[in-house]
């Protein structure tokens, strides 16, 4: 009996190319030494504009750097661009990292740009004050809020599959807030600041939601490179931020939003003092911008090239490799409510994203329904195949 694959059962099943071995790996790595990266950063004890030692708490300045890393991806895509259209045989239109529609309107990516500056803003701020792995887990609250919002402005109907996936993840959020209360408890570390940055975090997947959304609604279907787009996002992030940074310089909060020589929100010369007086921190900070480069166009690339369920499971991979490195360095202790807290926020977007566990599913349900009498184990199969033809949204 012939029986209908989705599409992600089929992309399983095909062999990955070379380049998107490549891809997934790059993503992984470079994704991985992102965050870690900025949490080092963090961590730095370092003398300021005033001669005293404090950690680098710099969000917004974090932000900018990282906007430099993105604006690197549209020098080098002109470079690619002007070699590959200058050999004159139309390899600028096949080469992976030049192909696709270079005349479009680049203020589209205006819009998304805003929102990424916004976001990645507050959640430094938030990883600031909670630990990386934590950081990496809550984003995961971004499906909650991305489905919302599908269904209020692209008219998507959710099924119950995605209802499923969404409770579990909310159920993993509330685990994984739990583990770091009781983590905090146990480290005597403060309570209020962990749970500020973990709610930060979330309320920043908001922003980032809207910035799918809008990308799914208009950016969708440009076909734009991906080093050009990352690199349009990194111009006009980086521009907005430099905005944002002017006033932030003259208002003054308390810690731990302030912690810095001035006892404002932003101390652009005291970050760029503190960067000069350690090579630590400058290494870390030149690690900042080159790993979101390469992380940014490999996770596009690996989107437009494989697909964006395959992209959230290499992005929870790498959230494994960020725990496991901050437990062997101490930066965090164990419990083991984050595993359960990380599992379930797993199988949630499994669930929500019609992989790996619907399957399951639906193969237990076949082995179970041969032993059905032949009538109820025809029916099945049928509405089996139904259940997997791709739905259209």
């Amino acid at each position: 009996m012939i029986r209908l694959h989705t599409k992600n059962e089929q992309q399983l099943k095909m062999a990955w190319t070379h380049y998107q071995r490549i891809l997934a790996v790059l993503m992984v790595v470079t994704g991985s030494f992102n965050t870690l990266s900025v949490k080092y950063a963090d961590r730095q004890i370092v003398p300021g504009e005033d001669g005293q030692p404090r950690h680098f708490n710099h969000p917004f300045m974090q932000s900018s750097f990282m906007f430099i890393g993105e604006m690197m991806c549209f020098l080098v895509f002109k470079i690619f661009y002007h070699y590959y259209s200058r050999r004159g045989d139309n390899s600028v239109d096949n080469n992976p990292l030049t192909k696709g529609s270079h005349v479009f309107n680049p203020f589209v990516l205006l819009i998304p740009a805003l929102c990424d500056t916004c976001a990645t803003s507050i959640m430094y701020v938030g990883l600031n004050m909670t630990y990386a792995s934590s950081f990496q887990m809550l984003r995961g609250a971004v499906i909650i809020f991305t489905a919302i919002l599908s269904m209020s402005f692209l008219e998507r109907k959710l099924g119950s599959r995605e209802w499923i996936g969404i409770g579990m993840v909310i159920v993993g959020l509330a685990v994984v807030g739990l583990s770091d209360i009781i983590t905090m408890e146990d480290a005597n570390v403060s309570t209020n600041s962990i749970l500020t940055g973990d709610l930060l975090i979330i309320c920043a997947q908001v922003i980032t939601a809207v910035q799918m959304v809008i990308e799914e609604k208009f950016v969708a279907g440009q076909n734009i490179p991906a080093l050009q787009a990352v690199g349009w996002e990194g111009i006009f992030g980086f521009i907005s931020i430099c905005i944002i940074m002017i006033p932030f310089n003259f208002i003054h909060a308390s810690p731990p939003f302030a912690d810095n020589s001035r006892g404002t929100l932003e101390a652009t010369k005291d970050a760029l003092i503190q960067i000069g007086n350690s090579g630590h921190l400058l290494m870390a900070i030149i690690g900042i911008s080159f790993s979101i480069a390469f992380f940014n166009f490999a996770g596009i690339s690996v989107t437009k090239e494989i697909s964006a369920t395959t992209r959230m499971i290499l992005d929870s991979v790498r959230t494994m490799f960020i725990w496991i490195f901050s437990l062997i360095f101490r930066w965090q202790s164990f419990h083991y409510l984050q595993v359960i807290g990380f599992a379930i926020l797993l199988v949630g977007m499994s669930c929500y994203n019609n992989i790996i566990i619907p399957q399951l599913v639906r193969k237990c349900r076949y082995h179970l329904g041969r032993h059905r009498p032949p009538t109820n184990d025809s029916e099945r199969i049928i509405n089996t195949a139904a259940d997997d033809i791709p739905e259209t949204q």
